[in-house]
């Protein structure tokens, strides 16, 4: 699919917790589910926050500005309380977290506007520091290279075309990688919104809250619901949930993130949703209800990672 995702926006809808001291990424290490002690100064992490029982109460993405800083990348509406909740662990950990969205600009850049502000190969997470911003490389959309730009607030914003807000929101469905939100709180295990699959976990670092259910969903082979991609004429919102028409008590997914398809490339709402796998298969799925619009699933535009 041709698509016109060139250009800049800012992100207002994003913010920036950071962490600060000798421990910060060891701490970091200790509480979400990607690896931050090998965290290099090149590289970027897709991660989440867990509860106890493995249910994501946020995403982010982390990336160090120096060995004793550590910058986490959220959305703002979860944004208070995951620090809050992350705070309560730092202890004797010579860490301190702040809400630090305040000095920090973000953009998300699309196609040619990468080329003034990055350069090299086009690896998701990667990072580089340009002209006193870190560009992060995030999953393409449909063939088109995606940046998250982050500069200081004082900083001019990166070159480009102005691009439309609702081209870039629909560009994060295209990618696949759902953010967590407010209606997602504690509703999904990393693995339901494929995060193992796109380096959002490690199956190969220590403790963190819910890790042992996270694992245990991956190596025992148990993974029974995974993100799709989906369109539907209707609207869609994140939260809602989603039905089979056999089974009109009981829901078979939800909708993890949607956005209405920009003017020029269709019509109705596309979405990331979290989908049963015995659902997937089993015929027409409905948004809301049993009698609900319909909904039509295409496979993610990446590679799962193989049960183990």
């Amino acid at each position: 699919m041709k698509t016109p995702l060139h250009g800049v926006t800012p992100l207002g809808h994003l913010g920036v917790i950071r962490a600060q001291g000798d421990d910060a990424a060891a701490f970091l290490h200790g509480q979400l589910t990607q690896d931050f002690a090998l965290l290099g100064l090149s590289e970027a992490r897709l991660a989440a926050f867990c509860s106890a029982k493995g249910r994501m109460q946020a995403s982010m993405i982390g990336f160090k500005r120096s060995a004793s800083e550590v910058l986490l990348v959220c959305p703002l509406d979860l944004l208070p309380a995951t620090l809050k909740r992350l705070s309560m662990f730092v202890m004797r950990a010579k860490a301190r977290l702040s809400d630090a969205s305040a000095d920090f600009s973000l953009y998300g850049l699309c196609g040619s506007a990468l080329g003034a502000a990055a350069s090299g190969a086009p690896v998701p997470w990667s990072k580089q520091d340009v002209e006193g911003a870190t560009v992060v490389r995030l999953y393409p959309a449909d063939a088109t290279a995606r940046a998250l730009w982050v500069g200081p607030a004082s900083a001019a914003a990166p070159p480009g075309a102005p691009l439309d807000p609702q081209l870039w929101a629909w560009s994060e469905v295209r990618s696949g990688i759902a953010s967590i939100s407010q209606p997602l709180f504690e509703a999904l295990v990393p693995q339901m919104l494929n995060y193992e699959s796109v380096g959002g976990v490690s199956f190969k670092k220590g403790c963190y809250p819910g890790q042992e259910v996270v694992a245990r969903s991956q190596f025992r082979g148990t993974l029974k619901r995974r993100a799709f991609l989906a369109r539907s004429a209707g609207s869609m919102r994140a939260g809602e949930e989603i039905f089979k028409a056999a089974e009109p008590d009981q829901a078979c997914g939800l909708v993890a993130q949607a956005t209405a398809v920009p003017p020029g490339l269709g019509d109705g709402f596309e979405a990331i949703v979290s989908i049963q796998l015995s659902a997937a298969d089993a015929g027409p799925l409905h948004l809301g209800s049993a009698s609900g619009p319909t909904l039509t699933l295409s496979p993610p535009p990446y590679p799962l990672l193989a049960d183990i």
